[in-house]
């Protein structure tokens, strides 16, 4: 059972990879057949427009379903960790999005990161979730 689901997960690593590989040499010879007759920098910008739209077509036609859903919305809760917390809830791929930007943010800046941590260990401290383990 185990090895059929390694098996199923290594095809699908592969499918994934491979449709990766083919959007990314579709942009390549979309922009190589356009730098014939274009400047670089405008096949560039064309490619990119190009995928731009393909990609919002995509986003409405598969987000497209969501309009009915809307009728039983909870309203929005006060605090700003509520509302957070709310759109992550309603929209994950702005969470998602929100949460790859903190992270880039993070890395980026190793003293905010140093700092986010230890408000992070405080409030571990504060509830008493590090006493049990620090007991000597």
């Amino acid at each position: 059972m185990f090895k059929g689901l390694v098996k199923k997960l290594v095809a699908t690593a592969v499918v994934a990879a491979s449709a990766f590989l083919a959007v990314i040499f579709l942009g390549l010879t979309l922009f190589y057949g356009l730098s014939l007759k274009l400047t670089p920098l405008g096949a560039a910008a064309v490619t990119f427009g190009l995928f731009a739209v393909v990609a919002l077509i995509v986003a409405l036609v598969f987000l497209k379903g969501d309009a009915h859903e809307e009728e039983d919305e909870e309203e929005e809760p006060s605090g700003l960790l509520g509302k957070v917390l709310h759109i992550v809830r309603e929209r994950p791929i702005v969470g998602a999005v929100g949460g790859l930007g903190a992270a880039f943010l993070l890395l980026r800046n190793p003293a905010l990161a140093a700092i986010v941590a230890s408000m992070v260990a405080d409030r571990k401290m504060d509830q008493g979730g590090y006493s049990r383990r620090r007991r000597r």
